[in-house]
C-alpha cells in the first residue's frame, strides 16, 4: 500500500512538471521597445513591454533604446545616455554596466547569456571600437582597438566567434568589409576585400553568414542586395537581387529563415532557393527594425496603418496581423519617436 501511494504521488509530480513546463512554453512572450514623447517642450518615455494585450512602461527615462535580450529572456540590455545598463523585464534588477565620457551603443548579449558586446566611441562622429562587458557588471574588455570605425557585432550561435563591419577610412575607395574574431577578441580574419563597394549587417545562419552589399551610406546613392558566405569568407553567393535594394534586418533562430526590407516593405525568405514574400508595408522613412519570435512563425513591426504606425504580429505562413497591445498607436504627429531597435523577448530553453 505504501509504495502504491508513493508511485501516485510520484505520478502527480510528473503531471505538475509536465503541466508547468507547458504553462511556461505557451506563455505569451514580451516584445520591447523604446518610445520618447514631447508635450510642451517635455519629454517623457522610456522602454516599453507588450505582452498579452497589455502595455507596460519598463523604464521612465527617455534616453532609454536600443533594447537587446539574453537569450533566456530574463534580462534586457540597454543604452542610456551613452552608458550600457542591464534589467530584469518585469523592470526590477537595474544595473549600470558602463560609465565614462565615451559614447557606448548596439548592445548585444552573447548566446551563454554572460556577456554584452557594444560599439564604443570616443564622441558622436568618432570610429567605434568593440568591448565586452559581463550582464552582471565588471570584466570590462576592449576587443578591438585602433583608428577603424568597427561596428554592427553578430555572435555566431554558438558563441565562440563574433563577426562585425570594418571602415578602415585608409583611402576614399576603401569601404566597410567584414570581419571575424573569436569572441574574446583573438584571432582576428578579414572576410571581404571589395574596393568601392561596402558590406554590411551581417548574421550568421545555419550554414554560415548573411549581409547586404552595395552602398551603406543614407542618401539617394544608397543600395544594397543580400549575399551568402562560408563563416571563413568563402564561397559567396547573391540571395536577393533585382528591382529594389534589399537590406538585412534578422534571421530566424534556427538560422534557416531571412527577413529583409525593401522598398518600404518587409519581406522574408527561406535562405536558398525559392522566392521571397511580403509580409507588410513600412511607414515612410521607418528606421525601426522588425525581428522574429524565438520560434521563427512570427515578425513584430512598426508598419503602415491609416497614415500611422501600429506595432503588430505578422504570422509568417499567412501574413495575418494581430495588434500586439489593443487601441496601441504610434505617430510622428503627436511628438511621439520611436527607437531603432524591437527586441522579442525569446522563449526559455529547457532546463532554464
Amino acid at each position: 500500500m505504501r509504495h502504491r501511494s508513493l508511485f501516485i504521488s510520484m505520478l502527480a509530480l510528473l503531471a505538475l512538471a509536465v503541466s508547468a513546463s507547458a504553462a511556461l512554453a505557451a506563455s505569451p512572450r514580451a516584445v520591447v521597445y523604446s518610445k520618447s514623447t514631447t508635450v510642451e517642450g517635455v519629454v517623457k518615455g522610456g522602454l516599453f513591454a507588450v505582452k498579452a494585450g497589455h502595455l507596460n512602461q519598463i523604464t521612465e527615462n527617455p534616453a532609454d533604446t536600443e533594447p537587446a535580450f539574453s537569450p533566456d529572456g530574463r534580462t534586457i540590455a540597454f543604452v542610456r545616455a551613452g552608458d550600457v545598463y542591464s534589467i530584469r523585464p518585469d523592470g526590477s534588477g537595474q544595473r549600470q554596466l558602463t560609465s565614462g565620457a565615451e559614447l557606448d551603443s548596439a548592445p548585444v548579449v552573447s548566446p551563454d547569456g554572460r556577456s554584452v558586446v557594444f560599439e564604443r566611441r570616443a564622441s558622436e562622429s568618432g570610429p567605434a571600437d568593440l568591448y565586452s562587458v559581463r550582464v552582471l557588471g565588471g570584466g570590462l574588455h576592449a576587443l578591438t582597438s585602433g583608428s577603424a570605425d568597427d561596428h554592427q557585432a553578430d555572435f555566431s550561435p554558438d558563441g565562440r566567434a563574433i563577426v562585425f563591419v570594418r571602415d578602415s577610412g585608409s583611402s576614399a575607395n576603401t569601404k566597410e568589409d567584414l570581419y571575424s574574431m573569436r569572441s574574446s577578441g583573438s584571432r582576428l580574419v578579414r572576410l571581404t576585400r571589395t574596393e568601392g563597394i561596402d558590406e554590411f549587417k551581417p548574421r550568421y545562419f545555419a550554414g554560415g553568414i548573411l549581409f547586404s552589399r552595395g552602398e551603406s551610406s543614407e542618401g539617394p546613392a544608397a543600395y544594397a542586395d543580400v549575399y551568402t558566405m562560408r563563416r571563413n569568407g568563402k564561397k559567396i553567393k547573391s540571395l536577393v537581387a533585382g528591382i529594389g535594394s534589399a537590406y538585412v534586418e534578422d534571421v530566424s533562430a534556427d538560422g534557416h529563415t531571412l527577413l529583409f526590407r525593401r522598398d518600404q516593405g518587409l519581406w522574408s525568405k527561406r535562405i536558398g532557393p525559392g522566392k521571397a514574400r511580403k509580409l507588410a508595408q513600412l511607414p515612410d522613412a521607418s528606421q525601426t527594425n522588425g525581428v522574429f519570435s524565438s520560434d521563427g512563425r512570427k515578425v513584430a513591426a512598426f508598419v503602415a496603418a491609416e497614415d500611422q504606425q501600429s506595432l503588430v504580429a505578422i504570422d509568417v505562413a499567412n501574413r495575418r496581423q494581430t495588434q500586439l497591445a489593443e487601441g496601441f498607436e504610434a505617430s510622428e504627429k503627436d511628438g511621439t519617436a520611436i527607437g531603432p531597435v524591437i527586441a522579442w523577448q525569446p522563449a526559455p530553453h529547457k532546463g532554464s
